[in-house]
């Protein structure tokens, strides 16, 4: 089991460090990564393990992000329309985007990035992507190519830069952190409904 304090944060400089390419079929450490990352994820949306094991809740954890340099990372998101998107991503490459922008009005915020950062991060409202998906259940290993939008774009697009060495607080326009340039709009959520 990982927690909080297993992850590695800013200043760390393996933190900004290239990944390296992940072999197929998975080794069992590989796999064992894969597992530890997303249990912490679950364990997140669990407000009392969360408080036991201490972990800080997140949608998405990189292998660099625990010191394990290798191109993977973790979902476990629900989009703007509550539809959960889990799974694990090993070796993706982004084969396109979107010359439109969105962003999250709050700002991004990181597991890995404790402190309080103001300003908008814009990425690409929608991706198309290719990578070796890791099945929870199944245990099996997916060659995918795929498109998301919005939230889960962002989502991706974020988790994705850890394996490159990069940090979303490395998007924020220093001299205008509030920036909106005019090809982004905000992502917005549906209300929740409140019907039982």
């Amino acid at each position: 089991m990982i927690t909080y304090k297993d992850i590695i944060k800013v200043g760390n400089e393996d933190l900004r460090k290239r990944c390296e390419k992940v072999n197929l079929p998975l080794s069992k450490e590989d796999q064992d990564t894969l597992e530890l990352m997303n249990e912490y994820l679950e364990l997140g949306y669990d407000e009392e393990q969360a408080k036991q094991y201490d972990i800080r809740p997140g949608v998405g954890l990189a292998a660099p992000q625990i010191d394990v340099l290798k191109n993977m990372f973790v979902i476990c998101a629900f989009d703007e329309n509550e539809e959960l998107f889990h799974f694990g991503v090993i070796n993706p490459k982004i084969l396109s985007h979107s010359e439109e922008l969105t962003y999250l009005p709050m700002g991004e915020g990181c597991l890995s990035v404790p402190d309080e950062n103001t300003g908008l991060v814009h990425r690409p409202r929608r991706i198309k992507v290719n990578f070796d998906l890791y099945d929870f259940e199944t245990k099996e290993v997916t060659n995918v190519t795929l498109r998301f939008k919005n939230y889960i774009a962002v989502v991706f697009q974020h988790e994705y830069d850890h394996l490159f060495g990069k940090l979303f607080i490395d998007h924020i326009n220093n001299d205008n952190p509030m920036y909106v340039p005019n090809n982004s709009t905000p992502l917005v959520f549906n209300e929740v409904n409140e019907e039982e």
